[in-house]
């Protein structure tokens, strides 16, 4: 009997989920760098993830260049421009793992800490609070079986879709990929320019509002080349 191939699967929707975050505190807190340094090897992973990833679901109120919650604080909190800078350069997308990531925050600090004498010290009122934060998922009912109709749809997509969809899904995934960019590879090799456009967006350098127009131009665009 002559082998058959496999049926192909059929092609399964997206679904668009939402999202909201619930902080929650850890109980830790720091003064100065070397309580800092401290918290940092006590504290769950998900609160590094938290401080680097969460303010995006925020409102944002802190200097735009320093762009993760303790690179804010060193320049807010301790009045240390220089930490501040060098932590502002610890980019999470650099790293496998958010334990690596800790180990990078830990060792600026340290770097730091040999660099100075005396340590600065924070007001009581400007400590830095530990926190991590729960995600609560819920689904929009909004489904599309096409990139077309998926394009039509993103413009109306909620932040907390986007931060879900192209941000956390990154810890969700074993490689690591954002569920719109998964979605378009699982459709086909056709697909495949569409994927490797939203492959190179950069989700560390934009706010949400900028993410979902980046990734509503690539989609019109290829919607509107496809023959």
């Amino acid at each position: 009997m002559a082998n058959q191939s496999a049926p192909s699967p059929e092609p399964v929707p997206f679904q668009v989920k939402d999202c909201a975050l619930i902080t929650l505190s850890t109980g830790k807190k720091a003064q100065n760098l070397r309580e800092l340094r401290d918290r940092l090897h006590e504290v769950p992973a998900g609160s590094i993830y938290h401080h680097f990833w969460g303010r995006l679901l925020r409102s944002q109120f802190d200097e735009p260049e320093y762009n993760n919650d303790f690179a804010s604080w060193a320049y807010r909190g301790l009045h240390d421009k220089p930490l501040a800078e060098q932590l502002s350069m610890v980019l999470p997308t650099d790293f496998d793992d958010l334990e690596c990531l800790r180990r990078e925050v830990v060792e600026v600090v340290e770097q730091r800490l040999d660099e100075i004498e005396q340590g600065p010290w924070s007001r009581a009122d400007q400590q830095f609070y530990f926190l991590q934060s729960q995600l609560v998922v819920f689904d929009t009912g909004l489904r599309a079986d096409t990139p077309e109709q998926l394009a039509a749809i993103i413009p109306s997509l909620s932040t907390g879709s986007i931060y879900y969809h192209f941000i956390d899904a990154r810890r969700r995934t074993d490689d690591r990929e954002d569920d719109f960019n998964a979605w378009i590879k699982w459709l086909g090799p056709a697909y495949g320019d569409m994927a490797d456009c939203l492959r190179h967006i950069d989700p560390y350098f934009a706010s949400l509002k900028e993410l979902r127009l980046l990734i509503q131009r690539i989609f019109e665009r290829y919607c509107k080349e496809k023959p």
